[in-house]
């Protein structure tokens, strides 16, 4: 015996069965895809530039501070690999890499100003040039610098 199924109700199957496909690439892609990771700063943030001279002194500082408030979750070498880093629902940003290094000092500073969840604000934990100072010093971890 056979059992034909028509033809309406064929068609109507094979839609469900492609919604349900698209349905989930468009979950997958959002949970795990590129922009999940993305943080960008206001193009406005760009044009802002690092009032502080990179000498010894502002970076020895810049690490002291970096140690004391983000080496928890960023790591002591800025790899994202702090102790707390395991903890967080999202991946901590690793300095070594290009992707942060050609981020522009201004973008930086207002990622640090303002936070966003896990990472809190420093606007109030550090002065302006303090907060400077830090990115000095986490210049010194990626492969090339950009003002």
């Amino acid at each position: 015996m056979r059992i034909y199924i028509r033809k309406t109700t064929k068609m109507k199957l094979q839609g469900s069965i492609v919604t349900g496909i698209i349905t989930g690439a468009v979950i997958l892609l959002s949970a795990f895809g590129p922009n999940q990771q993305t943080w960008t700063a206001p193009p406005s943030a760009d044009k802002v530039t690092n009032p502080v001279i990179a000498n010894e002194k502002n970076i020895a500082t810049g690490k002291d501070l970096f140690i004391k408030t983000c080496a928890i979750c960023h790591g002591k070498k800025g790899k994202g690999d702090g102790p707390k880093s395991a903890e967080l629902d999202k991946p901590v940003g690793d300095f070594t890499k290009e992707n942060f290094s050609k981020q522009s000092d201004g973008a930086i500073f207002w990622k640090l100003t303002e936070g966003k969840k896990p990472m809190p604000s420093f606007k109030k934990e550090m002065t302006e040039e303090q907060r400077w100072m830090v990115i000095d010093y986490i210049r010194e971890f990626g492969p090339a610098t950009k003002k």
